[in-house]
């Protein structure tokens, strides 16, 4: 069966969706994945940017980051407001607008506290299922992406997929998403950030090695539509299997 984005779309419809894509930074799963839901008229969850708006709460609050229970208890206090919107997400916690804020330099530094709190990242597990299964519930979708979103968060999602690419592309795709340029100086930055986001989230999710039951899409060389078109079969796929 050959699907137009409007068949998808009806098709979604009636059996709702998940999916769940994971990579490591600058692999492009957040480009990727707000094209999709673009195109499949379903939610985005940047799991991502859950993360750093807590980063962002607990400095705000001047909250030991290594308290690691302190900050576990902040998400129950967060009062974190997040549209699904593919196009042009927002964040709010509480009445303040994080949506930039979140993404400074200062975040990219401190995060890995935050990121590999154990007692964090159930939480945000939970909290990241729910909003995804409620979508599904609600004859629409979601599409999240993140660390291990087809391990931990969804393992039952109706499309898994862990995105790869060459280590030098992600860095300059990193590099550009962060400060809308690339050179040498801010490549070597950014690759000390990178570095160091990934080993301290490898000692707690295994983001690099695919699951049983997980696609590989290798994104290295291959343009936005490239990968989409990739991944869109392994949709019609699924949703023809349960029409």
């Amino acid at each position: 069966m050959t699907f137009t984005d409007d068949s998808r779309r009806d098709a979604i419809s009636h059996v709702g969706i998940t999916i769940a894509i994971d990579g490591p930074a600058g692999s492009g799963k957040s480009t990727i994945s707000k094209t999709l839901a673009s195109r499949l008229g379903i939610g985005y969850l940047d799991t991502g940017a859950m993360y750093r708006a807590l980063t962002w709460y607990a400095l705000d609050r001047e909250i030991d980051l290594d308290d690691q229970e302190r900050v576990r208890a902040l998400a129950d206090e967060m009062p974190l407001i997040m549209d699904s919107d593919p196009v042009s997400p927002v964040f709010h916690v509480g009445a303040t607008d994080v949506t930039a804020a979140i993404r400074e330099p200062r975040i990219a530094l401190a995060i890995p506290k935050v990121s590999t709190n154990l007692p964090v990242r159930k939480w945000m597990a939970s909290e990241q299922r729910r909003r995804m299964m409620e979508a599904r519930a609600n004859g629409s979708g979601m599409i999240a992406e993140g660390r291990d979103i087809t391990t931990v968060v969804c393992p039952d999602a109706d499309v898994r997929v862990l995105l790869l690419a060459d280590e030098e592309e992600r860095l300059r795709r990193r590099t550009l998403e962060l400060h809308g340029k690339v050179t040498d100086e801010l490549l070597e930055s950014v690759r000390d950030q990178v570095g160091k986001r990934d080993a301290a989230d490898s000692k707690v999710s295994e983001f690099m090695t695919p699951a049983e039951g997980v696609d590989v899409v290798d994104s290295t060389g291959l343009g936005i539509d490239g990968v989409v078109e990739e991944i869109l079969k392994l949709i019609d796929a699924d949703l023809v299997s349960r029409m």
